[in-house]
């Protein structure tokens, strides 16, 4: 009966279990006998036998190299008899097999053709296990042994040797110099070679456990008692060896990734052809945050793709666990619609730079300094130190009040009795001796403009003056220059007036009723 077919074309094809069962017990299967560690020659049996007459095999040739390495005879003896038409192996008078059907097939070879192979590939295995046993075989591979751990011993310290050598330089780079590049740039190279001191520290790590454990391994397989050693380690480690190789290379690979984006960002800092100064400037502000949302990507990309190599390293078929994937994740973003609006609308705000980590901005009724931007959300430092934290969907409206440069907006109050014209030339002058101050020089962007009474207001004339300044530098502006606005009044003898109000009375009669309080 042909298996059964399911009638959706994507489907897999289903096969009832007992039909499964039977094909694989009488599947012919194929295994290796060895001695002393090293595989001899295969044998074909059903999978439901295999085992039961491997592990006869096995015993039969331990048996028998164990009674003939420990007698005088110098070469084995190993006949191949007929009975019953069916060859059997014989060394030195022991039954050790019998050569089947599936034996010669699997040679594709008669079984007599095939019992002469195994005999003859026998007699020469017994014959050089013998001979590795020999006190002079003995004493020069203990020599080999012993120049491959001082070779070993050498390599290592010399590895120890350029890892110090390595540390004390990533030092000296680290430590904080004078130097004629941007703050920016030389956070990004110090981040830069601490990810790359990170690599070369785990690619160290990762050449010693190689050495170490290669070398054993070698040792281990020059010796015919502790070669079995080997396969027992070997199967013993392979799958903890694998995850780890993986786990490893998947580390090395994300702080490699991370030293590639600082240098990336740092070389576009540097940049100045395609950069004028206001974009760069505006860059440095950008470029952490850049960077961050960069490495979580990079990091997210890279861990998936380490655990597909980890379930592909034991053996499992992940094509249907992408396939499952896949639906799951269908179904995730239908149910988690808010976080893909996060996602999206970050990226936005990325790409776009309407903010970046270091601004100032208002959001809705609240506002503060970026402390934190990722796809998900973002985390603003208010003026009372809270943290406040909002979701990205969320962010519809933004000021961002340190986008390029900033601006100072003052407003003075002058008394109305006051030389108005006096006051206005004053406030102008102090702020031209401001911004020709070198400490302030730079800060203040443009020549500051006093633009003239803006309002009568309860406290007196309102003057309204813009100083345009560098990116969150217009509150130290603003203090400074008020400041030196009040010595320069009180030297002049012009008054900050304080609120006032004055009442006026027209009517007689209501003053006359006011004084007696009875119209008299």
């Amino acid at each position: 009966m042909p298996p059964a077919t399911a009638q959706i074309p994507f489907l897999p094809t289903v096969q009832t279990p007992t039909t499964q069962t039977t094909e694989s017990d009488t599947r012919v299967v194929s295994r290796w006998v060895a001695l002393d560690g090293r595989s001899l020659f295969q044998v074909a049996a059903p999978r439901a036998n295999i085992s039961e007459r491997l592990e006869q095999i096995n015993q039969n040739l331990e048996t028998i190299s164990q009674s003939y390495f420990q007698s005088s005879t110098q070469d084995p003896k190993v006949e191949v008899t007929l009975e019953n038409q069916i060859p059997v192996i014989r060394v030195n008078g022991r039954y050790l097999m019998t050569i089947t059907q599936q034996d010669a097939n699997l040679r594709q070879v008669e079984p007599k053709e095939a019992a002469t192979r195994i005999s003859q590939l026998l007699e020469e295995q017994l014959r050089e296990g013998k001979q590795e046993r020999q006190p002079k075989s003995l004493i020069r591979q203990g020599g080999i042994a012993a120049a491959v751990g001082l070779t070993m011993l050498l390599v290592s310290l010399g590895l120890n040797q350029w890892q110090k050598r390595s540390s004390k330089r990533l030092t000296q780079q680290l430590a904080p110099t004078p130097s004629i590049d941007k703050p920016i740039t030389t956070q990004l190279k110090q981040q830069q070679n601490r990810h790359m001191h990170e690599v070369r520290r785990r690619l160290f790590q990762l050449a010693q456990a190689g050495l170490w454990g290669g070398g054993t391994y070698f040792i281990l397989g020059l010796f015919p008692v502790t070669r079995v050693l080997q396969l027992e380690i070997l199967a013993a480690l392979q799958i903890p060896l694998r995850l780890g190789v993986v786990a490893l290379g998947t580390y090395v690979a994300i702080r490699f990734s991370y030293a590639l984006i600082d240098r990336f960002t740092s070389a576009i800092v540097n940049s100045s052809v395609l950069l004028t100064p206001e974009t760069s400037e505006r860059l440095q502000l950008r470029v952490s945050t850049i960077s961050g949302v960069a490495k979580s990507v990079v990091t997210i990309i890279l861990v998936v793709a380490g655990i597909l190599a980890a379930l592909t390293s034991l053996g499992i078929n992940i094509l249907p666990l992408l396939a499952g994937a896949g639906l799951v994740g269908v179904a995730v973003s239908l149910a988690s619609q808010n976080l893909i609006k996060d996602a999206i609308n970050g990226f936005l705000i990325i790409a776009e730079d309407q903010y970046a980590v270091g601004d100032v901005i208002d959001v809705g009724n609240v506002g503060g300094l970026v402390e934190s931007l990722n796809l998900r959300m973002t985390q603003l430092r208010d003026a009372e130190g809270r943290l406040i934290s909002i979701p990205n969907s969320e962010i519809k409206i933004v000021a961002n009040r340190s986008s390029r440069w900033s601006r100072a907006d003052l407003t003075i109050p002058v008394a109305y009795d006051a030389n108005i014209d006096g006051a206005l030339e004053l406030i102008g002058k102090v702020a031209l001796e401001m911004d020709a101050d070198p400490k302030w020089q730079y800060q203040i962007v443009e020549t500051p403009q006093v633009l003239g009474v803006d309002n009568f207001g309860d406290r007196g004339l309102i003057i309204r003056v813009w100083i345009k300044t560098q990116p969150l530098k217009q509150w130290d502006v603003a203090r400074e220059y008020r400041r030196r606005l009040k010595v320069a009044f009180d030297q002049v003898g012009i008054s900050i007036p304080v609120p006032q109000q004055a009442i006026w009375i027209n009517d007689g009669h209501l003053l006359k009723s006011s004084l007696d309080g009875r119209g008299n």
